[in-house]
């Protein structure tokens, strides 16, 4: 069993690799991943090794390349696919262990350039991503940190992770790229200047948190903030006091913040209901 390591956020990659290795996976690894790797006495296969081609351009590329991609394509139950990567001495990648450039924290740097958002627009591992993704029933793609546990336990249990496991798995994948582009897509546009009522309009929201209850105590809600807002927006408040926000609270909250902008002088508002009171 191989597993492909390539991570921006490191937290918890050392442990995590080692219980791999532990249980006979080899670990082929990038740049920087694979030097922390290394220096934490994880045995590495660099991707230059895999691939027969260096790194290049900065680390523009590193990945992009058949003999990866090839091996976390190919459908394990469709001999054609396995008969080709044999003859092209091409190892299947059974997990991929990915998560991205960040770019969101990047741009919403006071004072960041062009310049340095583009480099931080990752293209090599979104492009693992979605290839793993999409082969879910062969292969194990992990975006987030906080799943590293659910696969070792499956895969000590029983050998494999699971294809109820996979599947999640991939669809937070899917998720999490769709986030990350419409970002990207935002940002770019705003550079440019876009017109008021563009042909195509992304929005991406996050959670805030949970509330304890909607609009009636009998319904469930959460509150999303979109992402790239940063000033003047009840989504970047921090509450000082009190127990979780319900609906109403924040809609009276929001409502209040909103007609204060209309003010220029010192100004206080009341609101029940959204209504000014």
């Amino acid at each position: 069993m191989r597993a492909l390591i390539s991570v921006s956020d490191k937290t918890g990659i050392v442990d995590f690799a080692k219980e791999l290795v532990a249980m006979g996976v080899e670990i082929i690894s990038t740049g920087g991943t694979a030097s922390a790797l290394q220096g934490a006495g994880v045995p590495v296969i660099g991707i230059s090794e895999i691939t027969g081609f260096p790194e290049c351009l900065d680390g523009r590329v590193k990945t992009l390349d058949p003999h990866i991609h090839a091996g976390i394509l190919a459908i394990r139950s469709n001999a054609e696919h396995m008969k080709q990567i044999a003859e092209l001495a091409v190892t299947p990648i059974d997990i991929v262990v990915v998560n991205l450039y960040p770019f969101k924290q990047t741009v919403l740097k006071e004072g960041v350039e062009l310049h340095d958002a583009i480099e931080n627009i990752d293209i090599g591992g979104p492009t693992m991503l979605r290839s793993a993704a999409k082969n879910y029933q062969d292969v194990s793609v992990i975006i987030d940190p906080l799943d590293y546990a659910t696969v070792l336990t499956e895969l000590k249990e029983s050998g494999k992770v699971s294809l109820k496991t996979n599947f999640y798995l991939s669809s937070k994948v899917f998720e999490h790229t769709s986030h990350y582009d419409t970002l990207i897509a935002n940002y770019m546009r705003a550079q440019r200047g876009a017109e008021v009522l563009p042909d195509i309009m992304t929005m991406t929201f996050e959670k805030v948190q949970d509330m304890r209850y909607g609009e009636n105590p009998h319904q469930k809600a959460a509150f999303y903030k979109e992402v790239g807002n940063t000033k003047g927006f009840l989504t970047n408040a921090v509450q000082l006091h009190g127990k979780e926000l319900s609906f109403n609270n924040i809609n009276d909250t929001n409502g209040a913040l909103e007609l204060l902008k209309e003010f220029s002088d010192p100004t206080v508002v009341a609101c029940k209901h959204a209504n000014p009171c």
